[in-house]
Parts: structure tokens; C-alpha cells; sequence
């Protein structure tokens, strides 16, 4: 299956909305909605890519899986100056550090990616997963629900001890 990247990624500034949710009560689609008509608004990106960011309140939620289980995520755009936000959106620093960083094609509701990733991949890894937001890049070949669809999957990682 598919081989990550293992890279030292800079700290980034992101801009953007965020919601409270859990899978099994999914507001991502009315996430996205909110941001997206904001997103020409925020001025100084370097980069036209989205994100999308799960902040974790633990680093045990993939081990304590539970599809009811509240995490908060972000829409955003990277900044580098965030001076003058528009109203309406916050701003979210994420840590630089290791990561396992997947090229993944397909669509973004096709769970069977992350599933490789904490059930196959990261426990047969020299690496464990770190406290810090994971997050997927979403570049000009993303789709969403498209089966050619094309995007970044970033898990913050760290060598086993």
C-alpha cells in the first residue's frame, strides 16, 4: 500500500473557521460552507491550498477509537500575516515537527486510507503518533467525493521510545 514521506515540516499560521464535532455527528460540510465564501477575504496566503485540520484533545483517539468521540476541526488557508483578519475567523499555529505525509488518491469519504494508516502502517513504523494537529492539504487535483481526487494526508509522528 502506500508509503509515506517522513518530513521535518516548519511551523505554519492558518486562518479559518472551526467547529466541535465527531464523526458519528459530522458538521463538515457545513464547515466548509461557512468558510468558503470568507476564504477570498484573507489576504498574504503563499499558497492557495486549503486545509483541513482535526485538533485532537488526546493523542489516544485513534487507540480508544469511538465514532461519538468530539474532536474540533478547522477549514483553513495558510498565512503569513494575520494583522487584519476578517470577522468571523480565527487564527491556528501548527507546531512544526515530524511528519508521515501521504499522497492519496481517491475519495475523501472512503474511510479505508486512515484505517491503513493507524491499523497497518504506523503500528509496523519505527514511529508513534505526537500530540499535534493532523491535518490534509488540499492542492488544485483535490476533488472531494471524486475517485481521481488527489491530497496531502500529514500525521504528526515521532520515533517509538
Amino acid at each position: 500500500m502506500l508509503k509515506p514521506k517522513i518530513e521535518q515540516l516548519s511551523t505554519k499560521t492558518v486562518v479559518g473557521k472551526s467547529l466541535r464535532m465527531s464523526l458519528a455527528n459530522n458538521r463538515t460540510f457545513e464547515l466548509w460552507q461557512s468558510f468558503m465564501p470568507l476564504r477570498k477575504t484573507i489576504k498574504d496566503s503563499p499558497s492557495p491550498h486549503l486545509y483541513s485540520i482535526q485538533v485532537y484533545d488526546n493523542d489516544t483517539y485513534y487507540e480508544n477509537f469511538n465514532p461519538q468521540t468530539e474532536f474540533t476541526k478547522w477549514a483553513a488557508i495558510e498565512t503569513v500575516n494575520n494583522d487584519s483578519l476578517p470577522e468571523n475567523l480565527e487564527t491556528l499555529k501548527l507546531d512544526g515537527g515530524l511528519y508521515a505525509i501521504f499522497h492519496y488518491e481517491g475519495s475523501s469519504t472512503d474511510p479505508s486510507i486512515f484505517q491503513y494508516i493507524f491499523k497497518t502502517w504506523l503500528p509496523q513504523s519505527s514511529y508513534e503518533l505526537d500530540e499535534r494537529p493532523h491535518f490534509e492539504i488540499l492542492g488544485n487535483k483535490y476533488k472531494n467525493e471524486d475517485p481521481n481526487s488527489e491530497e496531502q494526508i500529514c500525521i504528526p509522528i515521532k520515533l517509538k521510545k
